[in-house]
């Protein structure tokens, strides 16, 4: 397998596994705040909540209900370069076990 074939791979493994947590994220988050995940300016700008937890934090704060954003002080966003640092680091240190 070419280096930049691994790498490619390598990516896709990390987006697959940050969809999967991400999406558990947005149903926990749901289920806390009773599905009020959007303020009015967000409900107006027709804004799909899934989104918040995507992107940008000043856009998912922006938009965000003071339920979600309460939620959020005490369970962080999880943005996918934060996800992507943790999932290297713990594929560096298999790997480093494996040597």
């Amino acid at each position: 397998m070419s280096i930049i074939t691994e790498a490619f791979a390598d990516y896709r493994e990390c987006r697959d596994e940050y969809t999967r947590v991400l999406h558990a994220q947005y149903e926990r988050a749901a289920e806390a705040c009773r599905d009020a995940l959007l303020n009015e300016r967000g409900r107006r700008a027709g804004i799909e909540p899934i989104t918040l937890f995507m992107g940008n934090r000043t856009r998912a704060y922006a938009y965000a209900s003071e339920e979600l954003v309460e939620y959020w002080r005490e369970r962080p966003r999880l943005t996918f370069a934060m996800f992507e640092r943790q999932w290297q680091s713990a594929r560096d240190e298999q790997w480093a076990e494996a040597s």
